[in-house]
């Protein structure tokens, strides 16, 4: 794997765009696991750009129909993709018809010779929301596996990444990582790309150990707050992107921290 880079395309949803690891004064108010690989690619390289495509609650053919041809317009060395999740969580969802979509377009960036990076869906081992819909996110990743392999692209493996078994690992919407998840996925990211850095092993969040009246009373309220908002999207046909703007939509100088 090479070790430097000129330019960083990053495209997604909420994963890529950085939900759950908030910063007010960063574009969209966050900061995420790719703003932090792009600093350590920039930091011995003035000349280095970064952009991030990524908006929350696109599904895979809104990601490929908006940020595909921008990506490839800006000639990336570097690409980082995870598309697919939002689709896997609706029963309708063609995985197979959407996977070709996914293949065409990996095809695509990896033959502009830029170095390739695909997810794997995690594992959500201790989810009992994401129970049911695990042997869904499995056979999605063998078809993103074969992907790779045809194409040449590397796989972040996510669905093995055991560390996010932790609950410290994610936000209060138990939908997205929180910061430390983004912190120890953007040295995933870098370990596989071989790129030296020196970012610390994150610490999970702590939370407090919960009787069983506590817990009932603690998925009621995320229930409220979280689950029965996104529902209602679903329903309605709207999305938690709606008027939202990608954060770097051209290469940009990186600032450091």
């Amino acid at each position: 794997m090479r070790d430097s880079f000129k330019r960083y395309v990053a495209m997604g949803d909420s994963f890529t765009e950085g939900v759950g690891d908030p910063d007010p004064t960063r574009p969209n108010g966050l900061r995420g696991w790719a703003d932090r690989v792009a600093e350590v690619l920039a930091a011995s390289d003035p000349d280095f750009g970064y952009a991030n495509l990524a908006i929350r609650g696109r599904k895979l053919a809104a990601i490929l129909d908006e940020q595909l041809e921008p990506a490839l317009a800006l000639q990336p060395d570097l690409v980082t993709i995870y598309a697919g999740a939002n689709d896997m969580l609706r029963p309708s969802a063609d995985v197979d018809g959407l996977l070709e979509r996914y293949d065409e377009a990996i095809g695509r960036l990896t033959g502009t010779g830029a170095t390739v990076l695909v997810w794997t869906a995690f594992g959500a081992r201790k989810s009992r929301f994401y129970a049911m819909l695990r042997g869904r996110f499995a056979y999605y990743n063998e078809l993103v596996r074969e992907i790779a392999d045809r194409h040449g692209a590397q796989i972040v493996d996510y669905w093995r990444m055991s560390e996010y078994d932790d609950w410290g690992m994610w936000d209060v919407d138990r939908l997205h990582m929180a910061t430390p998840g983004h912190e120890l996925m953007a040295i995933k990211v870098l370990d596989l790309l071989g790129v030296p850095h020196s970012l610390s092993q994150p610490t999970p969040i702590v939370h407090p150990v919960l009787s069983s009246r506590e817990q009932r009373a603690a998925d009621l309220q995320w229930t409220r707050e979280h689950l029965g908002p996104w529902v209602k999207r679903r329903v309605t046909g709207r999305s938690s992107g709606d008027g939202i703007s990608a954060k770097y939509p051209v290469l940009t100088a990186v600032r450091q921290g």
